[in-house]
């Protein structure tokens, strides 16, 4: 299950921007990506609720993937038949429904997993983190599949996609039931959509933990919309056109996932050596890095700083994430841990993700332009100087952070 959850998403996350850039919808990147962050402002919340009360979750996990799955087809068979004339508003729209149906199966499938888990009597704490891995290496495997195949240029990634959540909702009639609560307490709206959380809003110390994060946020989303456009245009450049990393742009970006997969393992020692409040300092001067690298390499002789880029996003991601959960499971009060951590992944990934590809859009649209060379369509321009504005503001972040997060003091509040 974690394995096609993922593939799915992998399928197409690193390389849309690639074809989208390749029929002329090069400005508008930065909307398709920001959208995942929209619909999972409430769309999980609304999932999580109908999981809870009226559908087991694994029968809700199947049915979104396959309105997800049908809905990527759509968008397929629509790149298919306008070709160069593609329609933002038509293609926009179809994508935004598949995705609508698709993040909240992030959540559903933690879901099953853990009732699974439970009902066999094992220990998810022990058992779930093996499976999950399983997810990142289906991400890997879509990701190569993609590049390999040709994919990463065409419509056919959305059909990979498609035809794996399919797949999925198929699986799902042998996954195991989860149960529904049949007599649900009644709960007010802020309560059922976990709104109360943001009470802890009135605290100082978890204010301004949690506008940190939709600032730091604010950096997921961009290397995932444009790197692979990014690579992808060093082949309006002779010395480069055939250089590994233009013809296979998605196998590099996937050290970054595998790097990713490593830097997991590495949290408790970092934790438990240097503090929170240092693990996550450490995220975010990776996020300088990632994107200086960026801006500092190219596919030829340059590429170790490509490959050194890709090893950081497994620190940058995984360092902030992760560590920012367990500050939220550690510091608040057990009966709202569920609804913080909801609010944490709302500013994260939701509004600061959001915010983030869209800035990331304008400032990349000012500094590159749309150019037709032999049969593809680049983004050429100053790429250099997006990628070290972007690793300015990490930077500001980060000494920010410094200056004022002291998480000693919540602990003492």
């Amino acid at each position: 299950m974690n394995f096609l959850q993922f593939a799915v998403w992998g399928a197409y996350l690193t390389s849309m921007g690639r074809y989208l850039g390749n029929i002329g919808l090069g400005p508008h990147i930065g909307w398709f990506y920001s959208m995942q962050g929209i619909v999972s402002i409430f769309m999980p919340a609304l999932m999580g609720i109908i999981a809870d009360r009226w559908v087991p979750a694994q029968r809700l996990l199947g049915l979104c993937h396959l309105m997800a799955g049908l809905s990527m087809i759509g968008v397929a068979l629509y790149g298919a038949s306008a070709g160069e004339n593609t329609q933002f508003a038509v293609i926009f729209s179809i994508y935004s429904l598949s995705v609508a149906f698709y993040m909240p199966t992030l959540a559903l499938s933690f879901s099953v997993a853990y009732s699974g888990l439970s009902n066999a009597g094992l220990d998810t704490i022990q058992a779930f983190p093996p499976i999950r891995v399983f997810g990142t290496i289906g991400f890997i495997v879509t990701m190569w599949f993609v590049d390999l195949a040709g994919f990463q240029n065409n419509y056919m990634q959305f059909i990979t996609s498609g035809v794996l959540s399919l797949v999925l909702f198929a699986y799902s009639f042998f996954l195991p039931k989860c149960a529904v609560n049949k007599n649900p307490e009644k709960k007010s709206f802020v309560d059922a959509f976990g709104l109360r959380a943001f009470t802890l809003f009135k605290q100082k110390k978890m204010a301004i933990f949690f506008i940190f994060s939709m600032l730091l946020g604010v950096c997921l989303q961009i290397t995932n919309s444009f790197a692979n456009p990014f690579i992808f245009s060093f082949a309006a450049d002779p010395q480069y056109a055939d250089t590994f990393g233009v013809q296979h742009s998605n196998m590099l970006i996937s050290l970054s996932q595998i790097s990713e997969t490593c830097c997991i393992l590495l949290i408790p020692f970092f934790m438990k050596r240097f503090g929170i409040k240092n693990v996550m300092l450490i995220a975010m001067f990776a996020w300088v890095l990632r994107f200086g690298l960026f801006g500092l390499g190219n596919p030829g002789s340059g590429v170790w700083l490509f490959v050194i880029s890709m090893i950081v996003y497994g620190v940058a991601f995984d360092f902030f994430n992760i560590s920012g959960s367990l500050f939220v499971e550690n510091t608040v009060n057990s009966s709202m841990r569920s609804s913080a951590q909801g609010v944490f992944m709302l500013m994260t990934n939701g509004i600061g993700a959001t915010i983030g590809t869209l800035v990331a859009q304008k400032i990349i649209n000012s500094y590159t332009t749309q150019q037709t060379f032999g049969n593809d369509v680049l983004t050429v321009g100053d790429w250099p100087t997006c990628w070290f504005i972007f690793a300015a503001y990490a930077l500001v972040v980060c000494v920010s952070f410094a200056l004022i997060f002291r998480p000693k003091d919540v602990e003492a509040g």
